[in-house]
């Protein structure tokens, strides 16, 4: 198994740019259900960090976008099972801070502070720090 970058599930998604769209594209048909491309949540929270912040993607389309990449079957993504539950959760609030906060309650962690008053009142283990 081979993971893949931010940059290159970037490429996959946005095609901003046609040779590493080609590439990327090229390297995802050589991947089977057997042998897929590897996803962490590290470059998952950056993946969606960046669709918001860089390229003003809306909650929603950020959540559909995770959504259909959950279903391509030579994408493995880390705790994927989870993970389909935390993107169909996160109906309020950015779905990293979801991610951030479900990495912590993994760890062991009672919750998350922020100093993010949206992300507090949207994820509930995640508090604002005062």
């Amino acid at each position: 198994m081979k993971a893949l970058d931010t940059n290159v599930l970037l490429r996959l998604v946005l095609r901003d740019d046609e040779n590493q769209f080609a590439k990327a594209s090229s390297f995802l048909k050589s991947r089977t259900q057997n042998d897929p491309a590897y996803v962490s949540l590290i470059v998952l929270v950056e993946f969606v960090w960046t669709l918001r912040q860089r390229y003003r993607y809306e909650r929603n389309e950020i959540r559909s976008v995770v959504a259909s990449l959950l279903d391509v079957r030579e994408i493995a993504f880390e705790d994927e099972d989870d993970l389909s539950a935390i993107v169909a959760d996160a109906d309020r609030g950015d779905l990293a801070d979801h991610l951030i906060a479900y990495v912590a309650r993994r760890g062991g962690c009672t919750s998350t502070v922020t100093f993010d008053k949206r992300a507090a009142k949207a994820v509930p283990s995640m508090e604002f720090l005062t």
